[in-house]
């Protein structure tokens, strides 16, 4: 992981050549797919939501600045990440309690663990897993998502990123991915388009 400070107002993490956590000083908006997951809460019930692969925070950042009474639990695996976070990226910002009953608790370990999921389930989960530039193998599965579905809350729903900047299996594992959680959630999939450095279009 490389830590590099483009200018100024743009502070952004490195792995593998492509960018994973993004800081601006004069925007909550990066114009990148963190985005567009500022778009979950108002289409799920109240309760927490969970960050599978929080990174540096850029969703969590954004998240809380328009939905501050929400409850997020962050997980990640990287504890030096985190650690990097909170000096260069405002991650200790977000952490805690906040006045309008809302912030960020981080848990630092597997995601796939449900051993910190709140009593009742998240209402919503992000999806953003990624090692070597690459989604995890452990979406492909079907096993995977229903195990994500029953650590949802009724009435949740999850969001995912796999955009794969440097393409090499993307489409495949697009391909995989979709066709995984369209078993898990039969009738319920909807795919998204992204483009780096866009926002989302149906």
């Amino acid at each position: 992981m490389d830590f590099l400070c483009d200018s100024s107002r743009a502070r952004i993490f490195v792995n593998v050549g492509d960018p994973h956590s993004v800081y601006m000083e004069d925007s909550m908006w990066v114009g990148y797919y963190w985005d567009e997951f500022s778009s979950l809460p108002p289409i799920i019930p109240e309760g927490p939501i969970a960050i599978f692969g929080l990174g540096g925070g850029t969703a969590a950042r954004l998240l809380l600045h328009l939905w501050p009474q929400r409850e997020l639990i962050g997980f990640e695996i990287d504890e030096l990440l985190i650690e990097k976070a909170r000096k260069y990226l405002g991650l200790s910002e977000l952490e805690g309690e906040n006045e309008h009953g809302g912030g960020l608790k981080i848990h630092i370990g597997d995601a796939f663990s449900d051993a910190n999921d709140p009593d009742g389930g998240f209402a919503g989960i992000v999806v953003d897993l990624f090692s070597n530039a690459e989604v995890l193998p452990e979406l492909h599965e079907v096993e995977t998502w229903l195990k994500l579905r029953k650590r949802l809350k009724p009435g949740g729903r999850i969001m995912i990123n796999f955009v794969e900047k440097r393409k090499l299996h993307g489409d495949q594992n697009k391909h995989n991915i979709l066709r995984a959680m369209s078993k898990a959630f039969p009738g319920e999939s909807l795919e998204t388009k992204l483009s780096p450095g866009e926002l989302a279009k149906d």
